[in-house]
């Protein structure tokens, strides 16, 4: 998956309200293919159930925990998607 694809992804999550904060660091995450669980560990990294997270180390539904741990992230990300979205109805 591409990362553009995968922001929108985890944006979507986000904005759909799938993800579940269940402990400090510590959510769910409902994806199309089930539910997963994302952890933030104490180092700061980001882990994942998913199975695209074990074979990669990157996927949705651990971007969408980072959008939401860093609000800064998520309103930059949501501004640049409505400007790309602008741009398309535009054509």
């Amino acid at each position: 998956m591409s990362l553009d694809r995968m922001i929108k992804k985890a944006y979507e999550l986000i904005c759909n309200r799938r993800v579940e904060q269940i402990d400090e660091d510590i959510y769910n995450v409902v994806g199309m293919h089930g539910t997963y669980t994302v952890v933030r560990g104490a180092d700061g990294s980001i882990t994942c159930s998913c199975p695209g997270f074990l074979a990669k180390k990157r996927c949705s539904h651990s971007l969408a925990v980072m959008m939401l741990i860093q609000p800064k992230l998520l309103m930059r990300i949501k501004r640049e998607i409505e400007r790309e979205e602008g741009r398309k109805t535009k054509r």
